[in-house]
């Protein structure tokens, strides 16, 4: 008999194998994303491969976005997104910022009630108790998608630098096509 555990363990890995063939039949139908594009789609863009990042990692529901970078799983577990900062809604010590509404709904959008896959760096939780995750749903990095869309800005707190510079690349792109809240806020 397998404990709950085990279980829950069982049907990650199911449904992990189950995206990595669906992926894998579907690779020769992709298309990347032209960079022309100065707005979000309602869909969720497919984001090229040298931005995928690692491909193992735990595999989460996600129960609650509470803003633009911090969600809650289905275990109650907060996640703090890794590398990324958006502009603030909920911090009571602060109004809410410009973009901060955008930024919260789009990554409602993009992982609210999915299954995501999360990476750890080096830090496992920052002071608040949230775990510091690098965040994936399907083949999309969503830290990555948030700074490429002009949702967030790099924010980076060594020794969580595996991906600064792609970070920074993706910013300095968003910038560039007036992307988000870098054709909104001062």
């Amino acid at each position: 008999m397998l404990s709950k555990k085990q279980v829950k363990l069982l049907i990650a890995i199911c449904i992990f194998l189950a995206g990595v063939f669906v992926n894998n039949t579907n690779s020769s139908q992709k298309k990347v994303p032209s960079a022309a594009s100065s707005s979000a789609p309602s869909r969720i863009p497919e984001i090229p491969t040298n931005v995928l990042g690692n491909q193992s990692g735990e595999m989460y529901v996600v129960k609650k976005v509470i803003d633009g970078d911090t969600i809650e799983l289905s275990t109650g577990q907060k996640v703090r997104y890794i590398g990324i900062d958006t502009p603030e809604t909920v911090d009571p010590r602060k109004p809410v910022q410009c973009f901060g509404k955008e930024a919260a709904e789009e990554n409602k959008k993009l992982v609210l009630g999915k299954t995501v896959r999360l990476e750890k760096d080096v830090s496992e939780t920052d002071k608040y108790g949230r775990l510091l995750r690098y965040v994936y749903v399907e083949d999309v990095f969503i830290n990555d998608y948030l700074v490429r869309q002009g949702y967030a800005y790099v924010s980076t707190y060594p020794p969580d630098v595996k991906y600064q510079k792609q970070f920074l690349e993706a910013q300095t792109q968003a910038q560039e096509l007036s992307r988000g809240l870098w054709s909104t806020c001062k």
